[in-house]
């Protein structure tokens, strides 16, 4: 197995698309909150056109929205950032608040499923944990990621623009 992560910021639709290819991702695990982005620049990214591009492209796709932050979580980042003045854009790594908040809500149950999920992935010999930040020391893809690397003893690799 290899796992690997994805943002969309800095990407359009074919860099994205051909990112994934070339890293020859069988499956694209979408741990959003809410499988859309707003705007035009970026509405490749939403959940129906990007399941049509993948099946286009023989690529599985998942949203797991139980994996995103919790609004609570997610006000422990924003409260971070004002206090350190750093926009989310801008946001180059997680704050201990949040990551241990993160371990303790949604990925110990995660982890629970952890031998359910590996049992679900027949064909499967890579995968990419996809969310919006472009920077995945910013984003909690790299926390999943990571602990789905540790199960399978792989190292997690990030796709970047």
């Amino acid at each position: 197995m290899r796992v690997f992560t994805i943002g969309g910021y800095g990407f359009d639709e074919h860099s994205f698309l051909e990112a994934l290819e070339e890293a020859d991702i069988d499956l694209l695990v979408d741990v959003r909150q809410r499988a859309g982005m707003r705007g035009a620049k970026y509405a490749f990214l939403n959940k129906n056109r990007l399941q049509e591009a993948l099946h286009s492209n023989n690529k599985e796709y998942r949203h797991i929205s139980r994996l995103a932050p919790t609004t609570d979580i997610r006000t422990l980042q924003k409260d971070e950032d004002a206090a350190t003045g750093v926009l989310k854009r801008q946001r180059t790594e997680l704050s201990l608040p949040f990551i241990e908040a993160y371990k303790y809500e949604i990925l110990r149950t995660f982890e629970e499923e952890l031998e359910q999920f590996d049992g679900s992935l027949e064909g499967v010999e890579s995968m990419a944990f996809f969310c919006v930040e472009e920077s995945p020391e910013a984003c909690h893809r790299s926390i999943v990621a990571g602990r789905v690397a540790d199960y399978y003893g792989v190292e997690v690799v990030n796709l970047m623009p």
